[in-house]
């Protein structure tokens, strides 16, 4: 594997800053729990971007052009394939009843236990290519039946109850009737019982373990350092929470967005699966990913199917 750029005195920083913003954003900005506004999930997504954006550029101007794109790839990829977790959001949120003013909190703590969990991933990950080389031909062609199945399903469905993960919670746990004041968990006559808002944020959780699956193997397709894996997908992470606000009331309008996911995780596990024999640069492979996910957006808002029309 390639030297990275990542010592150990840039993971801490970059946790460490990472740690900061999320405890600006939920200590000062959302300490009471409210319905997030269509306005204060924009700005706060442009906040998150601009932040990326920047975070990018200095890897850029210190690393050099290499790693830049690189980082920009995976940012891309990355922030793409949230939009499919944003779907299921909605639709855990709405299985569960979620109270809308308890949907950022959920959120919130999901991003916490996704940076402990993306950076065990990315760690295995990376062991495993340095180890075994031929494990990057396994990822491409499972992106590549990824992306198939991608294009060709249908409808997705939550179905918790059959989830291994929510199943041995809710045998492990007594669950109370209502939200409640929005805690996670709360004692009923000295007994300690979760809330059904534990429930949606272990569902969650187990939801984005299939995510991982998807996006760091599509990753690893562009750059082999585990800190531009890890950073990228952080990045697009912390700016999952204001695009799930923004974006919820007008996701079903991209209807071939998905396509557009699938065509790009087939581009790059062909890219993984032909690399030994040529070597397509990150400056061509960002402008690919780029077009056929602008492509699939400007499809959907110029010729929506039918049923998006009618809804």
């Amino acid at each position: 594997m390639e030297h990275s750029i990542g010592t150990p005195l840039f993971w801490i920083l970059f946790i460490v800053v990472v740690l900061f913003l999320l405890a600006i954003d939920l200590g000062v900005f959302h300490r009471r729990a409210h319905a997030v506004s269509v306005r204060e999930a924009l700005a706060w997504s442009v906040v998150w971007i601009l932040l990326s954006i920047s975070f990018g550029i200095w890897i850029y101007k210190t690393f050099g052009r290499q790693y830049g794109l690189e980082f920009f790839a995976g940012y891309l990829i990355e922030y793409a394939l949230s939009v499919d977790n944003v779907f299921v959001f909605i639709l855990i949120f709405s299985y569960f009843a979620v109270p809308s003013a308890f949907h950022h909190r959920v959120l919130f703590w999901g991003i916490l236990s996704a940076l402990v969990m993306r950076a065990s991933f990315i760690i295995a990950g990376a062991a495993l290519i340095q180890t075994f080389s031929w494990v990057l031909y396994i990822f491409g062609a499972f992106l590549i039946v990824t992306g198939i199945k991608i294009i060709r399903q249908g409808d997705t469905k939550i179905e918790p109850e059959r989830n291994p993960v929510v199943r041995l919670f809710r045998r492990w746990m007594p669950i109370t009737a209502g939200y409640g004041s929005g805690n996670f968990f709360v004692r009923n006559q000295g007994r300690l019982m979760a809330t059904p808002l534990a429930l949606v944020l272990v569902t969650v959780e187990a939801t984005d373990v299939v995510f991982a699956t998807d996006s760091i193997p599509a990753i690893f397709g562009v750059t082999r350092d585990p800190f531009i894996v890890y950073t990228s997908n952080i990045c697009a992470i912390l700016g999952l929470r204001s695009m799930y606000f923004l974006l919820s009331a007008i996701v079903n309008r991209f209807a071939y967005l998905g396509t557009g996911l699938g065509i790009v995780l087939i581009f790059i596990g062909v890219k993984m699966l032909t690399g030994s024999v040529y070597h397509i640069p990150i400056g061509i492979s960002l402008s690919v990913v780029a077009l056929i996910l602008s492509g699939s957006i400007l499809l959907s808002l110029l010729h929506p199917p039918k049923k998006s029309r009618e809804r």
